[in-house]
């Protein structure tokens, strides 16, 4: 798949490269030409030297056959920009906007656009967004038979209860987060379109659990 990434400081950088050691092919734009020797003189993917909300930097670096944007520039209002761009005029449905004030990142939640905030984990984080919805494995313990697994709340699990997902999947959901805010399970807690659900499951089902989740409540409430 190709990606679009704009903004080559070190999240930036690592990304790209991440990407295209994964297979991925990237187009990478930056204000300054000097930032692309983050990527090393090995690098395969495009660089572009650019504003990147500017629709004909971005036709430049492949927009239209994109299927994922990551706007990891250092200023929010930019990547808010970037991310508006590449979702509104450009349809591309997996965008990602590195947002420093949670308020905002908040906001855009609300709007479909992925965001990361936290220094230490974001190209991780980011990268994870970026890429096809796969499972994403947080933790596994010592003897690798539990996995913490987070899975964004989609489709039919959205407006059922966590309670009810739980017994249906047979996974325990030990934490939700909504809007940019980490909250416990409690009783009677409907899942939301967005949520990023937080699953402990025997370690040998973490492939299946796309297949748990899609089946459909074994019992009602």
């Amino acid at each position: 798949m190709h990606v679009v990434i704009v903004g080559c400081g070190r999240v930036g950088s690592a990304l790209a490269r991440d990407l295209i050691e994964g297979g991925h092919s990237v187009s990478i734009i930056d204000r300054k030409a000097e930032a692309f020797t983050r990527l090393g003189a090995d690098f395969a993917g495009q660089t572009i030297i650019g504003i990147g909300f500017d629709r004909e930097v971005l036709i430049a670096a492949g927009i239209e056959r994109a299927e994922a944007v990551a706007a990891v520039t250092s200023g929010d209002n930019s990547n808010i920009l970037v991310a508006r761009v590449a979702r509104e005029n450009f349809g591309i449905e997996r965008v990602v906007a590195r947002i420093y004030d949670p308020q905002r990142a908040a906001v855009y939640q609300r709007l479909g656009i992925s965001t990361v905030a936290t220094v230490s984990w974001t190209t991780e984080r980011v990268l994870r967004r970026v890429l096809p919805a796969e499972t994403a494995v947080e933790w596994v313990d010592a003897s690798a038979q539990v996995s913490l697994v987070e899975r964004p709340i989609v489709g039919a699990l959205a407006g059922r209860k966590y309670s009810d997902i739980e017994e249906s999947a047979t996974v325990r959901i030990v934490a939700v987060s909504r809007l940019g805010s980490a909250m416990l399970l409690t009783p009677g807690l409907v899942a939301q379109e967005g949520d990023l659900a937080y699953f402990a499951i025997a370690s040998k089902d973490v492939d299946g659990l796309h297949d748990l989740l899609a089946a459909p409540a074994s019992h009602g409430h």
